[in-house]
């Protein structure tokens, strides 16, 4: 049993003063649109009339998956280290943007298959060398998944202990799509066909033989376990099908809506840890900004059953924290707008009638 989670509801008693506030910027009503939701959101998480997020940081949570012996990923396994070390030296785009917004960027080993060097911006949390190849057997112990969720837990504190006011999360791990469509399909109880996508560019029968072994692994799971998937709980889920950087992405969301800190949800894979999250705490849904719709196929049905509008729709499908570093400046705008944007009566401008 992994920790419990106590999450508040995000103000409503300063909501009205908000959305008086919003309107009586000299503009016409509603006219920076998804701006002024942005920024009644921020407000009421923050519980003021200002809300800051000129301290935004990057986590980036890597481990590897089992699953790729069943030839669901184009790359090899390796490549999860060596994009690891990518991030570390400044080469990845994610780190790139970060530089380019000064947002702090920390890299999370939770289950990378192999030992990495220390550096300054990685944090040593492995639960394993990866995940068990979940199409044969469960993904991970109870107690690998307790320290999975814990990993993001005590990423999310250091970093708000640190006056952090705005958390993005991003992944990295060779095979995460065919693990975050299994998630999916377990969860909405959508088809393996419908959640599997081209990842990191499968063709049409690499799709194919993707879903395939999701749904075999999916039957796999339903037979040990004795229960219908739509009957598991979160920690079967998770012990069934689950991945580690997956699952701290989770716990990180949940401990930032525990501490009333807004996060910025990147792409699929980061969504679908949202979608865990939420089965776990259905109120860390309020917390969660949306940075952009991506390439991925499955993407589109996962945020329509969020009912979640992402920012951008950039046909990104990278990863890595990318979309969601990249929605920064316009969450900034939102904030900014709302405390420095002239008020009818400061500007002495002439309102609608």
């Amino acid at each position: 049993m992994f920790k419990q989670f106590s999450i508040s509801a995000p103000s409503v008693s300063i909501k009205v003063d908000l959305q008086h506030k919003i309107d009586n910027k000299t503009k016409p009503l509603g006219s920076l649109g998804q701006l002024e939701s942005i920024a009644l959101q921020l407000g009421q998480i923050q519980n003021t009339l200002m809300p800051d997020v000129s301290k935004p940081a990057m986590i980036v949570f890597a481990a590897d998956h089992g699953v790729v012996e069943q030839g669901i990923s184009l790359f090899p396994q390796e490549v999860t280290p060596q994009m690891v070390m990518n991030f570390l030296m400044g080469g990845a785009a994610v780190s790139v943007f970060c530089e380019q917004h000064k947002a702090p960027l920390r890299i999370v080993d939770v289950g990378v298959k192999v030992d990495l060097e220390d550096h300054p911006l990685l944090s040593q949390r492995k639960v394993a060398y990866g995940s068990q190849d979940f199409s044969q057997q469960a993904a991970m112990s109870s107690a690998e998944l307790a320290m999975a969720i814990e990993a993001g837990v005590n990423e999310a504190n250091l970093a708000i202990d640190e006056g952090v006011n705005l958390l993005m999360f991003g992944e990295m791990g060779i095979g995460n799509t065919c693990v975050s469509s299994c998630m999916m399909t377990a969860i909405t109880g959508i088809t393996a066909q419908q959640s599997a996508g081209r990842g990191t560019g499968l063709d049409n029968a690499g799709v194919s033989h993707k879903a395939q072994v999701i749904e075999a692994s999916l039957q796999r799971a339903e037979r040990e376990t004795g229960q219908a998937m739509a009957d598991w709980s979160p920690e079967t889920l998770a012990q069934q099908v689950g991945g580690f950087e997956i699952l701290a992405m989770a716990g990180a969301m949940l401990q930032s809506a525990q501490r009333q800190t807004a996060f910025v949800v990147d792409g699929f894979i980061c969504t679908v840890a949202l979608l865990f999250a939420q089965k776990v705490a259905p109120q860390v849904r309020e917390y969660a900004i949306f940075a952009h719709q991506s390439n991925e196929s499955a993407h589109r049905i996962l945020l329509d059953s969020l009912n979640a509008e992402p920012i951008l729709s950039l046909d990104l499908r990278l990863g890595e924290g990318s979309g969601a570093i990249l929605s920064y400046p316009l969450i900034q705008s939102a904030s900014l707008f709302l405390n420095k944007m002239a008020s009818f009566e400061s500007a002495g401008v002439s309102g609608s009638n």
